[in-house]
């Protein structure tokens, strides 16, 4: 049952279809967006269109931005030598916030599941070979999910790159900085046992 017009019953129904937003939350977003219309709904709307129309996929990194190169690609401050490759751009933008990270970066677009029927061809992988392989690449860091499909991803990865010379690394597992051993699950206090080392 609509209780608006049409246009806002679509800004509703479009903006419940964002991660973490239901129907009753993105309701909410909609009337607080409507009574700070000047302020809110008017910059946003011209920062979406904006974004939607100069929004372009990095054709080296595969990195989301408004210009290609990206604007991480593109700076000579950034060590060529070192990629570090992830999952989504969510990961890339995550790795950029805690500034763990001063080279470039390779955007495989998900990882290899058997289940969901993605292969290697539905992923970046090829196009990091060809990037690993130009000579300037020494090191190749794996920053893929701990999860089953992210490791044999990752796997997957280091068989490619077999023969280059390059060294592959991946994340280390296991205790969370301020992380306190008895809310941890088995599986993380496990791999932190597993990959321990000299204090």
């Amino acid at each position: 049952m609509s209780v608006a017009g049409p246009e806002i019953e679509r800004l509703i129904q479009l903006l419940a279809k964002l991660p973490g937003l239901g129907p009753r939350s993105a309701r909410r977003a909609v009337l607080h967006l409507i009574k700070k219309k000047d302020a809110l709904l008017i910059p946003l709307a011209a920062a979406m269109a904006d974004a939607a129309e100069k929004a372009c996929i990095c054709s080296t990194c595969g990195n989301v931005d408004t210009r290609d190169p990206c604007t991480i690609c593109a700076d000579p401050r950034r060590d060529a030598a070192s990629i570090c490759v992830v999952e989504e751009v969510g990961d890339l933008w995550a790795l950029e916030r805690a500034g763990a990270h001063q080279g470039g970066y390779h955007v495989l677009g998900g990882v290899l599941s058997a289940l969901d029927g993605v292969g290697p061809d539905d992923l970046n992988i090829g196009k990091l070979v060809e990037r690993a392989r130009n000579g300037e690449v020494k090191e190749i860091i794996l920053a893929m999910n701990a999860t089953v499909d992210g490791q044999a991803t990752a796997h997957y990865i280091m068989d490619r790159l077999d023969g280059t010379g390059i060294s592959i690394s991946r994340l280390a597992h296991g205790v969370p900085v301020g992380g306190e051993l008895d809310y941890l699950d088995d599986g993380t206090l496990a791999a932190a046992m597993k990959s321990r080392r000299p204090f």
